[in-house]
């Protein structure tokens, strides 16, 4: 059995500047870089002195093929350039554009900087309608990273709009709002996806008494062609699995990012929980598409087929994690694979052409909300919660991983993601849903987190088909800091200690490691310029995960925030 790879700190004060006026640096423009074209994107794996989207490629592999830089001397990288957005926490993931990197950060704001110097191009601080303080939502400030298609830069904004930047100039050429977030309360944190010449976008709001959606717009004018509603309505497939009107504040939210896969032309979503998370009383039924992953057709939003991994959610799991595509040979013959992760503790394996479930595999040890999954991969020995009791939940509420991704190498067919070991304490109540209001169904004790038998974090390497474990790393506290992966057989990723690390990809020796001073919670990327390899990564702990660590390690309470770029190379 073989994979095949087919082409196909300032401080927080200065948050004020907001309500200036939209701001364009009048330095120079960032020239020199062709427009990315879709074609561009469906080349970005024989592309990699780029990062051209999110998860680095259609695929999701988060794998960059660039090897100057190898086990034998990372031990010598060092520090080349940083630079600081003047705003706290850093969950994005910068792309790389023909030497040109484009990186967003808390309040929307995106900045355009030669990558190989970090020399600022432009910078765009949106300009929001309300004050983000005052938006009724858990997620701020965080955003999570910009798209680039064509001739522009697409961002969703924490006010719920999506904007396309000239990518020269940072220019606003358009900006629409999504749906009104003083009516559905949700918001935009991560990138949209560009796809043929649409722009892909999902919102956050699984806590909230509110209906999911994915939308399509034109990349070109910011004209919505489609609307996919994660929670169906009357006379739609699906509403059936919703008792009364429970539909109109199903949740559904669909918060990260899809992957795509141009042979069969269907967009992969994941979905996150119902609403309100807790109370599954009033929501009777699997509450369809909720905690399942969608197939779509891009050019319609056409539902091609769904895979629910856990009907009828009552533990706030979600299945809005990446969707890792993989082509595997077995026996002659090509299966077209899906790997998801569900914050449940699972990994899920599906045939991406019909959603057909194939196995399931324990991603932490840390388990007692099911006793495993059966062979129609459906949760088994369920722990149902009784209303009014205090009742132990494992995973916690961050999941058995939280959302940053994992990687995979084709170089060892090998899948690497972090787990972590540990509990949640809730009690489910009875909750009036207000639209666009939080809407948990539960009561929560001060230190919600609850230690495991013995709580820590970890790295790991998988076969991916088959769950069995290659290697483990072992951390003493959570990583939330997504995987890198690279042809130099390494893998990076980052502690919220702040140190950044990096790993023999084969026998999980660490290499290396350097202290960027805050903790990390985004994702690291590589990219060339001018032939030498480079390894960025945004340092600046904080997040709704990263408040509530200190239930279980009450020294992360002291863990530093800030905000700082960091890349490094070897020396020349």
């Amino acid at each position: 059995m073989r994979c095949v790879h087919r082409s196909n700190g300032y401080p927080l004060w200065m948050v004020g500047i907001i309500f200036l006026n939209l701001m364009v640096q009048g330095v120079p423009q960032a020239s020199g870089f062709e427009a990315v074209t879709f074609q561009r994107l469906l080349d970005a794996p024989k592309d990699p002195q780029n990062w051209l989207m999110y998860l680095g490629t259609y695929n999701a592999w988060r794998y960059s093929s660039l090897d100057q830089i190898h086990r034998k001397n990372v031990g010598n990288l060092v520090p080349v350039w940083a630079f600081q957005p003047g705003v706290n926490d850093f969950e994005a993931t910068p792309l790389v554009v023909d030497g040109v990197m484009f990186v967003s950060s808390s309040y929307n704001r995106v900045f355009a900087l030669d990558a190989a110097t970090g020399r600022e191009i432009w910078h765009y601080y949106y300009q929001y309608q309300k004050h983000p303080k005052t938006l009724e939502v858990p997620y701020k400030p965080y955003n999570r990273g910009v798209a680039v298609g064509y001739d522009k830069v697409y961002m969703g904004t924490l006010d719920n709009h999506l904007v396309a930047l000239e990518a020269q100039t940072g220019k606003e050429v358009w900006n629409i709002e999504v749906e009104d977030p003083s009516v559905c309360g949700c918001n935009i944190t991560s990138p949209p996806l560009v796809v043929k010449d649409k722009v892909l976008v999902g919102a956050t709001g699984g806590e909230l008494a509110t209906r999911g959606y994915i939308d399509a717009y034109e990349a070109g004018t910011g004209k919505r062609v489609w609307r996919f509603l994660t929670v169906p309505g009357p006379g739609e497939p699906g509403n059936e699995t919703w008792g009364g009107d429970s539909w109109k504040y199903g949740g559904g939210s669909s918060w990260l990012v899809g992957s795509y896969d141009p042979e069969l032309d269907l967009v992969y979503w994941g979905i996150g929980n119902p609403a309100p998370a807790f109370d599954g009383d009033v929501r009777p039924g699997d509450n369809l598409y909720t905690n399942s992953v969608v197939a779509l057709h891009p050019d319609t939003g056409a539902l091609k087929w769904y895979f629910q991994e856990v009907p009828h959610d009552v533990w706030d799991f979600d299945a809005a994690y990446e969707s890792v595509l993989l082509d595997v040979e077995k026996e002659g013959q090509v299966q077209k694979l899906l790997l998801h992760t569900n914050k449940n503790g699972f990994v899920y394996v599906l045939d991406r052409t019909d959603g057909k479930f194939i196995t399931a595999w324990p991603l932490v040890k840390t388990l007692n909300w099911a006793t495993g999954i059966d062979a129609e991969g459906k949760p088994i020995g369920r722990k149902e919660l009784p209303p009014g009791v205090p009742t132990l939940i494992c995973p916690g509420l961050g999941g058995g991983r939280d959302w940053n991704h994992g990687a995979y190498s084709p170089r060892t067919g090998l899948y690497y993601t972090t787990g972590v070991e540990y509990c949640l304490q809730v009690t489910v109540k009875r909750e009036k849903p207000v639209q666009g209001k939080i809407y948990m169904g539960a009561d929560f004790p001060q230190t919600m987190y609850k230690p495991a038998e013995d709580s820590h974090g970890h790295l790991d390497a998988y076969e991916p088909l088959t769950g069995k474990a290659r290697w483990s790393y072992r951390t003493k506290y959570p990583l939330l800091s997504s995987i890198l992966a690279t042809g130099g057989d390494l893998i990076f990723t980052g502690d919220i200690e702040g140190y950044f690390l990096a790993f023999d990809a084969e026998t999980g020796e660490k290499l290396w490691s350097f202290n960027t001073g805050s903790g990390h919670r985004g994702s690291a990327i590589s990219y060339a310029v001018n032939g030498r390899q480079y390894i960025a990564v945004p340092s600046g702990f904080g997040s709704l995960q990263a408040r509530h660590l200190h239930h279980i390690w009450p020294e992360t309470k002291d863990f530093r925030s800030g905000a700082t770029l960091f890349v490094f190379a070897l020396p020349d």
